[in-house]
Formats: structure tokens, C-alpha cells, sequence
């Protein structure tokens, strides 16, 4: 018996995310959605023979990007890691790939020995909506005051509550996090928020970016993500950014 640990890359535009799910979508008739899970044990299954259970560090939405996903699985296997790494990748869609294969201590597992996670929020603050962008980053026609975004972002470091940026689906008796750095660079007309914490809640992220992006074109006042912070309510940040800006970009261990 082995613990083999992958970390893959996918571009989750065309799939319902991470794990396997059933989603009320035009035309699936409750069949399961087509999640990155599913395929890469679909394709696991094929070249070892056995049914695989892939355990992931982290339940990406749909549409969320990853750089970095790392997963694990037991086998009986004897295939060695270079012959599994060619052939998932010669069998995986174009969109999905995996970047490393390793064998791992038995007692690793990829959700509950991560240490802390990183993701990373792209902006296309233009006038002009971008081809090449489209399923890469959120698009922000108005103009952003990245200076006051940066300031305000600096009270959300530390331990909190951050019951006011978890999603009500995705509520969980431990809402307490610690978000440890978070960033902001600007290239052209791209901006990046790079935000590293060791546990995230349901659509953290994308709600304190929405939040963020809010406060950036004005429409919440100064000094008011604290306020939102301490207040552990949802309903008074802003709204939940687009998927498609968001990717996992590193899961430490």
C-alpha cells in the first residue's frame, strides 16, 4: 500500500469545481456535474485498475483556477511515479494536468496536515473589457483606488471572526481564521490580491475581494471594512466577486 500525493494545475472555467456534486444545472437531469475530482479518478481508475478516492487540500468552486491543488490517495499499485505522471497527463483534458508525483508518508493528508493556503484575485480594472482575460480575471470598468483598498485590507490581518465574508451555505461551527498576509500589485491594468491564511471559509475569498472592490470605487465609506469585520454579519459586505478571478496558488504543509 502507497500514499501517493499529486499536485495538479486545472483551468476550472468549464467544470462545478473540486469535488464531485450534484448541481441543479439546464439539461443534467440530476446527473452529477462534471467536477476535476471526477476526472482525475476516472483516469486514475483506468491506468491502475482499482477504484481511487482522491483527497484535496482544498474544494475550489466553479470556475476557480488552481496552480497548485494537492491531493492524495492510497494504492496497491506498483506503477512507478514517472510511468503515473506521463500517463495521467497523456490521458487528462488539456485543461487539467498534473505538475508533480511523489510518494508520500502514510499518515499525510492533503486537507488536514495543510498548514496554510494561498490564493491569488486578478482584476482587470479597464475602461475595455480583454479576450485574453475573460476566464482569468474579474473585469472592473470603474476606476479603483488601490492605495485605500491596500490600507483597508490591513485590519482583516491577524485572528478573527469572519463570519461577515462566509457565504450562509457554507456556515460551519469554527468561523474563526488567521490570515496571515495580504498583498496587492499592480501591473498595467491588472491588479492582484494575494491573500494567505491557514483555513478559509465558503467563499471568503471572493467576498472580501467583492467587499474590497466596493470600498475601491467609492461605494462604501472609508473605515468600513472594520466596521463589517466586527459586525459578523454578511449582509452588509459587499458582493461575492466573480470565480473566474480566483486561483490556488500554493498549499503549505
Amino acid at each position: 500500500m502507497r500514499n501517493i500525493r499529486l499536485e495538479i494545475e486545472y483551468d476550472g472555467t468549464n467544470y462545478c469545481g473540486w469535488q464531485i456534486q450534484r448541481h441543479n444545472v439546464p439539461g443534467s437531469q440530476g446527473h452529477q456535474a462534471k467536477s476535476i475530482q471526477e476526472i482525475v479518478e476516472n483516469t486514475l481508475h483506468k491506468i491502475l485498475q482499482e477504484d481511487v478516492k482522491l483527497i484535496g487540500s482544498s474544494r475550489t468552486d466553479a470556475g476557480v483556477h488552481a496552480r497548485a491543488q494537492v491531493v492524495n490517495f492510497k494504492s496497491n499499485s506498483r506503477i512507478p511515479l514517472n510511468k503515473l505522471h506521463e500517463s495521467l497527463n497523456s490521458l487528462l483534458p488539456e485543461d487539467i494536468a498534473v505538475v508533480r508525483a511523489t510518494n508520500a508518508p502514510m499518515d499525510f493528508h492533503s486537507r488536514f496536515s495543510a498548514k496554510s493556503k494561498v490564493y491569488q484575485y486578478l482584476i482587470l480594472n479597464s475602461k475595455h473589457r480583454s479576450v485574453f482575460f475573460r476566464q482569468r480575471a474579474c473585469f472592473c470598468r470603474y476606476p479603483l483606488d488601490l492605495r485605500l483598498m491596500r490600507k483597508e485590507a490591513k485590519v482583516l490581518l491577524g485572528t478573527h471572526d469572519f463570519s461577515a465574508f462566509c457565504a450562509s451555505a457554507g456556515r460551519s461551527k469554527n468561523q474563526v481564521k488567521t490570515v496571515e498576509t495580504i498583498t496587492f500589485s499592480k501591473q498595467g491594468d491588472l491588479i492582484t490580491i494575494t491573500i494567505k491564511a491557514n483555513g478559509f471559509l465558503y467563499n471568503m475569498v471572493r467576498n472580501i475581494i467583492g467587499t474590497l472592490i466596493d470600498i475601491g470605487r467609492g461605494r462604501l465609506p472609508r473605515n468600513s471594512l472594520k466596521r463589517i469585520l466586527l459586525s459578523r454579519d454578511r449582509r452588509l459586505a459587499g458582493p461575492t466577486a466573480s470565480a473566474r478571478g480566483l486561483t490556488l496558488i500554493k498549499v503549505n504543509f
